[in-house]
């Protein structure tokens, strides 16, 4: 049995690792050079929503019910209640969260960690960049990093063929079957191909065509995605495979521009203010902890003119214990002692911002400042208002940080079963045809944070065992 695999982060190498230990010819299709491949994995702290190696978090299921899709027919969800085998074939191939995908989503996750445990991974509740929580986060130890070299060791020594520089064309089908690759290096005939080769957030013309044109203002938030261009999505769905996910959305995280580290996080905005180009303050900078707002608050930064803000703040700053964690950025802040002269040098109209920061701190209130929980320090009479760690912004020095939207990834892609088989427009799985990772589309709305490393590992691993013949049908 030979299977092909396209993409080497973690779903491929999952899939790939899978498949040759379940006694499978595997070929991996990559078209980074070695030591580059691995996606947007290369590059993140792979971030796991999980309470222990075992369970994910409490609030794993209810978040991504939360965000399920658009609104969707009562009549089909009431089909969702029942058994799978039950379900319609419009119900099976709508663009959904459906709870069977779902219930095998955080059924397998334990195990699946279990399993890279066993190739030789480490996990722990490291720190991370947020300085505000709501939920817990599991880390691999070394991080995505970690992880695409072990898994790529272990691919080889399990006898996983991988070529480098090589990209993915075109699904061939006989029968309706998929039964081959093509690739810039010509056809590969093969039992099963398993899509792992991400979004298409390093692609512009999809961008456009779908997210729309202020997607000029985006870009991945590391070297990574600047591989995802999409062909996967592609030549599933011109072969009638089932869309799923928002197509018009992505993972937003703020970043610094000009940066260019992998993931420069500016995660340090609800103690200051956002200003526009205009020097307007234009949300409310913190509806809660970081971790579950900051995309929110991100995709408000990118609606911007231009897509940028500033965050400003003040030497009270260092009221907030360890605040630079959330600082990621390798680039200083602008200082100025004035407001004046700080608007000059972020050539902002200085009129504007002085009024806009007199606006703020006159509404500021004076109860207890906490800054490591939701301390309901909001302002009075402010629109828009800002809800916690609302402070006067007027101790020099005063800083800011430019501050636009990174695409981590994108949330359109396609619609796949329990064991990771891609769907057809008729409900139906296509034979031979699997994907997982970014490739598969799940997210819709506001992404389920901390999910999408693990949601490779899991399908890539499911879609590996149903593909060599041991998950049941």
């Amino acid at each position: 049995m030979h299977t092909i695999v396209v993409g080497s982060g973690i779903a491929g190498l999952s899939a790939a690792l899978t498949a040759a230990q379940s006694g499978a010819q595997v070929t991996l299709i990559e078209r980074a050079s070695e030591g580059e491949h691995g996606g947007n994995t290369r590059y993140t702290e792979a971030y796991l929503r999980m309470k222990s190696m075992d369970e994910v978090a409490d609030d794993f299921v209810d978040h991504f019910m939360a965000n399920a899709g658009g609104y969707t027919d009562p009549a089909i969800e009431q089909e969702m209640v029942r058994a799978y085998e039950d379900w319609s074939p419009l119900a099976r191939s709508q663009s959904v969260v459906d709870p069977e995908m779902l219930g095998a989503f955080a059924d397998h996750a334990g195990p699946t960690l279990r399993w890279l445990e066993a190739a030789g991974l480490r996990f722990d509740f490291l720190p991370t960049a947020f300085i505000t929580t709501t939920t817990t986060r599991l880390l691999p130890v070394g991080g995505g990093l970690a992880m695409v070299e072990v898994l790529t060791g272990a691919c080889k020594a399990a006898g996983v063929e991988f070529r480098f520089e090589t990209t993915a064309r075109g699904l061939i089908t006989r029968d309706g079957r998929v039964c081959g690759l093509e690739t810039s290096a010509g056809p590969i005939a093969a039992d099963s191909v398993i899509l792992a080769c991400g979004g298409f957030e390093g692609n512009p013309e999809m961008l456009a065509r779908y997210v729309g044109a202020q997607a000029i203002n985006l870009r991945p938030v590391a070297r990574g995605g600047h591989y995802n261009k999409g062909e996967g999505i592609r030549m599933a769905l011109d072969i009638g495979a089932a869309p799923n996910g928002d197509f018009g959305s992505y993972h937003a995280e703020p970043i610094d521009p000009r940066s260019g580290l992998a993931e420069p996080a500016i995660f340090t905005f609800p103690y200051g203010i956002l200003v526009n180009r205009e020097g307007l303050r234009f949300t409310d900078e913190a509806p809660g902890t970081v971790d579950a707002h900051y995309e929110n608050v991100t995709r408000r930064i990118f609606e911007q003119r231009g897509g940028i803000a500033w965050l400003i703040l003040d030497a009270r700053i260092d009221d907030v214990p360890n605040w630079q964690k959330g600082s990621r950025t390798d680039q200083p802040p602008v200082k100025a002692d004035s407001i004046a002269a700080l608007a000059a040098a972020l050539g902002l109209p200085a009129d504007r911002l002085s009024e806009t920061l007199a606006r703020y701190n006159a509404a500021c209130g004076t109860g207890a400042f906490r800054p490591l929980e939701r301390d309901g320090l909001a302002t009075t009479g402010l629109t828009p208002p800002k809800s916690n760690w609302a402070r006067p912004i007027d101790r020099a020095p005063f800083m800011a940080w430019p501050v636009i939207s990174a695409n981590v990834f994108t949330f359109g892609g396609l619609k796949v079963d329990r064991h990771a088989r891609v769907i057809d427009q008729d409900g139906r799985p296509i034979p031979g045809l699997y994907a997982a990772g970014e490739t598969m589309g799940i997210y819709y709305r506001t992404y389920t944070g901390s999910t999408s490393v693990l949601r490779g590992a899991v399908f890539g691993r499911q879609a590996a065992l149903h593909a060599t013949g041991l998950a049941p049908s």
